[in-house]
């Protein structure tokens, strides 16, 4: 069993701080429509079952972006904060957030269906259509 580490980062003006907890040093990539409209391209992430520990609070603005899901932004200066699930605790933190990137590994990939042909990641992971990851989630 791997050993729960402590991440921190934070957004491009400093003004929120970002911290998890997790056994998993893995990222996944979500090409859905939303995900590249949000950030120009995959949104790549760190998951996590529990709520990550924010500094600045007051900064973080929150956006409904579907019926299931919110986004989280520095109000200061836009850096994406998190994607969250409405129901259930699920979280994904941009991994570009969080200092220190040498023990990351990218494993997964979601929507697999919806990314574009222009262009394709050379690591081999395990790959969900949205169909597959809505019904891990429960969502119909």
């Amino acid at each position: 069993m791997n050993a729960t580490q402590e991440k921190h980062g934070r957004c491009l003006c400093g003004a929120v701080g970002i911290s998890i907890s997790t056994a998993q040093l893995t990222v996944s990539a979500c090409h859905c429509a939303t995900c590249r409209k949000w950030g120009g391209g995959p949104l790549m992430v760190v998951e996590s079952e529990t709520p990550p520990r924010i500094s600045g609070e007051q900064q973080v603005r929150v956006h409904a972006s579907s019926d299931w899901a919110e986004r989280g932004f520095c109000g200061q200066c836009g850096s994406h904060l998190f994607y969250r699930l409405k129901a259930g605790g699920f979280h994904a933190i941009p991994v570009g957030l969080l200092d220190g990137d040498e023990a990351w590994r990218f494993e997964l990939q979601v929507f697999i269906d919806a990314k574009p042909a222009y262009y394709c990641f050379a690591n081999q992971t395990r790959n969900l259509t949205g169909e597959e990851l809505f019904a891990q989630h429960g969502q119909a």
